[in-house]
């Protein structure tokens, strides 16, 4: 592509249908037509997000290095964003709504599989100790 092609959101949101099919990840515009079918997570992830900014859906999968080359081979060119359009979406892991403690409720979640380790493992030792105690007894 020698000349970067800039298109803007209502242009890119007429394109939705699986035929003929654009989405924009990161304010780059790609023309997935030829990769629908091919897609291992289906068709449907991709139309549902067809014309739009995929950015957050991108992201959210965790999409490999792989699939980031592929991508790269969809684009068509920049997204030219006017007033009116709908900002774009944050890959920042902290500011995606509805999600707004996501890095410190998995720390949380590792402090307490961690303090329930610690309690299991002195559960075990209490018990050991018990059971070793009363066995001692029965056999004096």
């Amino acid at each position: 592509m020698s000349e970067t092609k800039e298109l803007t959101y209502a242009e890119v949101s007429e394109h939705t249908s699986k035929k003929d099919l654009y989405l924009v990840v990161h304010d780059k515009v790609y023309n997935c037509s030829s990769f629908v079918d091919e897609h291992p997570g289906g068709e449907e992830v991709m139309i549902d997000v067809g014309g739009q900014d995929a950015s957050e859906a991108f992201e959210d999968v965790g999409h490999s290095d792989e699939a980031r080359e592929i991508l790269n081979g969809l684009l068509i060119g920049n997204l030219k964003r006017e007033a009116g359009d709908p900002s774009p979406s944050s890959s920042a892991p902290n500011s995606t709504p509805g999600k707004p403690q996501s890095a410190s409720s998995a720390a949380g979640l590792g402090i307490g599989v961690y303090a329930l380790v610690l309690v299991g493992a002195a559960l075990a030792f209490v018990a050991y100790q018990y059971l070793g105690s009363s066995n001692g007894q029965k056999s004096s």
